[in-house]
């Protein structure tokens, strides 16, 4: 079956509705935002995107602030730079469907636009939303191979949605837009984790920046061929594309959508969240006493999180093992589990060797994320269960935990004050309210 008719259908639903008027699609998107957001202002603080935008700035300088930026940037540069800072730190949402995230991309694309054209608020989040349905649904039938990472990939069709429902692009001319993007999807290898290099960070940036440049070459004209998605499905990724189908018009995938609670590719959450549980059991916390860890979890993560012992952030922030020995020890998993005295902590080094991971059949056959972590001490031996973590659909993280995940990364860069405000803001302002406004 083509995915060509069903997409259309898909582009007319969305472009049609306005998808705020549904409360908990707007509740949805306004979350979404404001911790995508939050994790870019404290991505924009490291010493990497500092650079690279006075790089741009001064290349091409544009009219596009971001917050946490120092120099104003152009649209497409401003939408690089979101998507590259908003995922340094691994704390950004995702679409488990998808196995990627959605959001992400959308949300880079549909802010360095935004920015630049003076939207609304509520604008913003209509093209935030349209970008994570089309690329939700491309993603669930889009399955990379091993050896790919899934950031850039079809994470582009998002860009181009959100970019084409800001430039008022009609569903026709949008949806030749993202069978143009399909025509040039690039490869995006999982090399650089494994290796422990950022430039991983970029494919979000280029997708973005790419998302735009492809809906303004269909509005220019630009054209693209029918079944480019199905083509690139079946000699990029050696799908079977008639096998396969979009989830319907009408069905709100971003109601699926998680938010993180820890800054660490998702997978690694479920043990974090069982060391967590086993913390909590003791009133009394010393992890000098353990001398076994067995981690039981789903084949998935096995895949894209087996690094052991890193040495640098990306290589932690994708180890089943370091966030699971860093949470025991610590009590949390946030971005400081990655500077450079964290990845020496000596307490974390010795637990982090003794972890052994484990594929439970049965979650990998259920299709299920979850995990199971027996602890041993001195003592004895404790199992810890976890079969869900917050932000999962069903125990989506509440506004507050949001609001204040958000005012705990910005207020360092951007002091409690305006952290608090800005989260504010976001949660309450009218859908009219515009957006460069608000964000300045």
């Amino acid at each position: 079956m083509s995915m060509s008719k069903p997409l259309s259908e898909i582009i007319v639903w969305l472009f049609a509705e306005n998808p705020l008027e549904t409360p908990a699609v707007n509740g949805r998107a306004r979350l979404l935002f404001l911790d995508t957001l939050g994790c870019m202002i404290a991505g924009l603080a490291k010493p990497e995107p500092k650079a690279l935008i006075a790089a741009l700035a001064a290349l091409e300088p544009g009219n596009v602030k971001l917050p946490g930026a120092a120099l104003p940037l152009t649209a497409g540069s401003a939408a690089y730079v979101a998507g590259l800072a908003a995922c340094w730190d691994e704390a950004c949402e995702g679409l488990p469907r998808a196995h990627g995230r959605p959001g992400l991309h959308a949300f880079a694309a549909s802010l360095g636009l935004a920015l630049a054209r003076d939207h609304s608020l509520g604008e913003t989040l209509s093209a935030l939303v349209a970008g994570f349905e089309v690329a939700g649904r491309l993603g669930e039938v889009l399955r990379i191979p091993p050896g790919m990472h899934v950031d850039g990939t079809w994470g582009t069709f998002g860009a181009v949605t959100a970019a084409a429902r800001l430039l008022h692009l009609s569903p026709a001319l949008t949806t030749d837009a993202l069978q143009g993007a399909a025509c040039q999807l690039p490869w995006s290898l999982y090399l650089p984790i494994a290796r422990g290099a950022t430039v991983r960070n970029a494919y979000v940036g280029e997708a973005a920046r790419r998302g735009i440049f492809q809906a303004l070459a269909a509005q220019a004209g630009v054209t693209a061929p029918p079944g480019a998605i199905e083509t690139f499905d079946r000699l990029a990724l050696g799908g079977d594309p008639g096998s396969k189908a979009l989830a319907p018009a009408g069905e709100w995938l971003v109601e699926e959508g998680y938010l993180k609670p820890f800054a660490a590719v998702r997978h690694v959450h479920y043990g974090a969240q069982a060391a967590i549980d086993w913390r909590r059991r003791h009133a009394q916390v010393n992890t000098a006493g353990v001398n076994a860890l067995d981690l039981y979890i789903y084949g998935e993560a096995m895949t894209y999180c087996g690094n052991r012992a890193p040495r640098t952030p990306i290589q932690a922030q994708f180890s089943l093992s370091y966030g699971l020995a860093w949470t025991l020890a610590r009590g949390d998993l946030a971005p400081d589990a990655y500077n450079a005295a964290s990845l020496n902590d000596a307490e974390v080094h010795r637990l982090e060797a003794l972890v052994t991971i484990t594929e439970e059949a049965r979650f990998t056959n259920e299709n299920k994320r979850a995990a199971r972590l027996t602890v041993g001490t001195v003592e004895g031996s404790e199992t810890f269960t976890v079969e869900a973590v917050p932000g999962d659909a069903d125990l989506p993280l509440s506004p507050k935990a949001v609001g204040d995940k958000f005012i705990r990364y910005v207020a360092p860069i951007l002091g409690p004050s305006r952290a608090a405000k800005l989260a504010a803001a976001v949660n309450d302002a009218p859908l009219s309210a515009s957006l460069v406004e608000l964000l300045s």
